[in-house]
Order: structure tokens, then sequence, then C-alpha cells
């Protein structure tokens, strides 16, 4: 974990300066990492997350690709829609084919209730996940979420709370469980912290997290889980990012890899 710190950070050293570029600041769910800050797109402000990737290595060297593309928009002042459609490769037993199929389908509207002053940003987002594809869960799963974002002079402070609604999981229904659960992170309640440091001069931001979270399903017991990325802004109109992390604990322990890039601009309408 050492030397990917140290290989991320040093980017930092090789990218060429981009003046007058923010999108790289405002970080998602997912992109690099799973903590997220407290503010929206802009109004009018229209994103394609085009190519975000996640490779996992679970313990025992089970593979799992998962490739999630979304759509968001700000449709109103300090609020966005999202919708997204994750994508799945599980990978087969000794001498079986692998399987691809979607996993579900993401919705999710997030509402940022204040501007950054004397006290942190605040935002609330509620998030929902529908049983559409081969790896989707069996049942619509709610998810209301807390985010609260400080800023200091030479970094932010960013954490995220996250609980689902719905039945619990027993372990016991199948295949088609467990590739959803390795492609998007199907959880009881997600909380942990993350903190960012941004270069301005070269439109390149670092970030590092820690958070925990419990498993839909009942026979798992809690997971703590680490990682750490880069997002660049590449053009004026490209953000790119990159991370990795590991779960520390639970039955997993795996390893992922993401790497993504997004491509936004303003609508030229004005939704009322």
């Amino acid at each position: 974990m050492i030397s990917r710190l140290l290989a991320l950070a040093s980017l930092a050293l090789f990218v060429a300066p981009l003046h007058a570029q923010t999108d790289y600041y405002n970080t998602d769910a997912g992109r690099p990492v799973l903590m997220e800050d407290a503010y929206a797109l802009e109004r009018r402000g229209l994103e394609f997350q085009v190519a975000p990737v996640r490779l996992s290595r679970a313990r025992g060297g089970a593979y799992t690709w998962g490739l999630e593309p979304e759509l968001a928009i700000g449709f109103a002042n300090r609020t966005q829609f999202e919708i997204g459609v994750p994508i799945a490769y599980i990978e087969g037993a000794a001498g079986r084919r692998g399987r691809v199929g979607i996993s579900g389908m993401e919705m999710s509207v997030l509402h940022n209730l204040n501007a950054e002053t004397r006290i942190p940003a605040f935002a609330i987002a509620g998030e929902l996940l529908l049983p559409v594809g081969q790896f989707g869960p069996p049942r619509a799963y709610p998810s209301l979420k807390g985010i609260m974002t400080r800023t200091f002079p030479t970094i932010r402070v960013h954490a995220n709370a996250q609980y689902t609604f719905g039945k619990s999981l027993d372990g016991t229904v199948g295949a088609p469980i467990g590739a959803a659960a390795q492609s998007i992170e199907v959880s009881r309640w997600i909380a942990g912290a993350a903190v960012d440091r941004a270069l301005g001069l070269r439109s390149l931001l670092m970030t590092a997290e820690l958070y925990a979270r419990k498993p839909l399903d009942i026979t798992e017991n809690v997971e703590w889980n680490t990682g750490v990325g880069v997002r660049y802004q590449l053009a004026p109109r490209w953000a790119m990012d990159a991370g990795v992390g590991r779960a520390l604990t639970g039955a997993s322990q795996a390893w992922y890899l993401t790497a993504g890039g997004a491509y936004a601009f303003g609508l030229p309408w004005s939704p009322r």
C-alpha cells in the first residue's frame, strides 16, 4: 500500500498545469474513492461517466470486473439526479466460463443543504437500487445518505454515512446475489471519512479514505476498507480518475483497482 501511495502522489510531478478547471475538485462516490463531497453538479450541468471500470481480486484469486456507466444532471440549484447501470463479469470456477450481466440499476438524488462558511457543508442523498439484470438484487433497496465536507487551508475532510432499508440476505440465495455484492457494494450501512488535497495549478486532486461497511448478508461481519486515488483534469470537459484499495477485514479481503473518465458540459436550456 505504501508503494502505491508513493506512486499516486508522484503523478503530481509529471502533469502539465491547466487553468480555470474545477471538475477535478468535485468528487463522486466511487470516483476515485467511495467517500464523496457534499456538493452537487452545477445547475444545468450534465456529466457522462463513460468508462468507470473496477477490477477486484478476492482472497483465493477470484477476479471480478465491473463497469458502471452513469449520467448525472444538475436539474435545480444545488441538486443533482444520477442514474447508472452497473455491468459485471464474474469469473467462473475451474473449467467453467465466466458470466457477464447487469447487476441492477441505480438512481439517486443529492441535495446540498448549504454552502460552507464557518460550519461545514452538508448534503443529503436518496438512492434506489432496482432488481434489474442477471446479477441484480432480488428486490429494490432504497438508501439514505448524509454527507459533510469541511475545508481547511491545505486539505478537505469528508464524512459519509449511509443506511439501506429492506430485507437482509441470508447467504443462501445463490450466486447472483454474490455477484451483485462484488460488482457494487450492497451494504446495510456504510460509514467513513476521506481526506483530499488539491494541486490547483496542476488541476490534480489526491485523496485517501477509510470506511466500514456492514453487508446485507447477515452471515457476514462488518468490513473495514481503505483506498487512495487521484483525479485529474485532462481537458476542459474531461476529468480522469484512478484508485486502488483493499478490504482490510471480512471474508474476501479483496484488492480493487478503479479507473474512469467523465465528460461534463452545460445544457442550453434552464429547467423550471
